[in-house]
């Protein structure tokens, strides 16, 4: 019999690059988010499972809050705004610079209209040399909005993050669990080889073309010796861009597939057998379809 006694969902968001994927990974005591250093990295919301003391989290990471160029951008944009209603608490996680900028200002006028508990969460606090600075961060905020708490924290460091989970404890209703207890995620095994391949990518490739793939799995089995076979086709939007993503003499394309490899087997704790191809599909970014095809669904 399950020992949860509380269970709530509470949303991640904030502008692109704050380090909302690294702060879910961080929570939930493993990967289960894509990070890399460029923004927009998220693109769907992603759940991360925790369960500690007699409670369950689930904490949603949301794309960045930012000026959408693309429909893929209109998108992401939405799935922030949806992904902050009828949640039990929404945590608004910002950088420590004193200064609301628009992304920042749109999820708090979202909170008031809401009215849901919302938390500020100060991220990257160990890069600040005066930590004084600290004090104007807080106060540029509250004078925005009385938040319900103020936690800062380094969430590539680990520093704050159980003082954020004993806040967030207060805002979980009794009820039973939302996950099976062993999950850590709420994403397909076949959706998390897509995302690592993506995440390699962003990695890897510069300027634009790393934004403009998408990643589709073809082929997902589980052969009876225990290795996974992963079919993946990478999408990119001109011709141009294929070639880069191949390389010459596919070595680009093979330092990809071998990060990825890599790192789906630490995910699957198996080995893994990946075959990766290259199509460009123009302007998908702009196709509703093509959108829908390749798993960013409204939610």
């Amino acid at each position: 019999m399950s020992d949860i006694k509380k269970s709530g969902i509470i949303t991640i968001c904030g502008r692109p690059n704050v380090g909302k994927s690294t702060l879910t990974n961080a929570l939930v005591g493993e990967k289960v988010a894509i990070v890399t250093n460029k923004p927009q990295t998220t693109r769907n919301r992603i759940c991360g499972i925790l369960n500690r003391d007699g409670c369950q989290f689930v904490f949603v990471d949301t794309p960045g809050l930012h000026k959408a160029r693309t429909r893929l951008g209109d998108y992401m944009v939405n799935v922030v705004k949806e992904s902050v209603a009828d949640v039990d608490a929404v945590m608004l996680l910002v950088e420590p610079i004193p200064n609301i900028g628009v992304p920042e200002q749109m999820i708090i006028d979202r909170i008031k209209t809401l009215g849901c508990p919302a938390v500020l969460v100060i991220n990257k606090v160990d890069t600040l040399e005066h930590k004084e600075k600290l004090l104007e961060v807080i106060e540029t905020y509250t004078q925005a909005y009385n938040f319900d708490a103020v936690i800062p924290l380094s969430a590539k460091e680990g520093e704050g993050v159980d003082e954020l989970v004993d806040t967030l404890k207060g805002y979980l209703p009794e009820g039973p669990q939302l996950f099976p207890e062993d999950m850590t995620s709420d994403q397909p095994e076949r959706q998390m080889m897509a995302e690592i391949l993506r995440e390699k990518l962003l990695l890897c490739l510069d300027k634009e073309i790393p934004h403009g793939t998408a990643v589709e799995i073809t082929r997902f089995v589980e052969r009876d010796d225990e290795i996974i076979e992963v079919e993946a086709t990478i999408y990119c939007e001109k011709n141009s861009h294929k070639g880069i993503i191949i390389g010459k003499g596919g070595s680009m394309l093979k330092k990809v597939s071998t990060m990825a490899r890599r790192d789906m087997e630490k995910f699957m704790g198996t080995k893994v057998y990946l075959e990766t191809w290259v199509k460009v599909k123009e302007n998908w970014r702009d196709n509703p379809a093509a959108i829908q095809n390749f798993g960013y669904r409204e939610p």
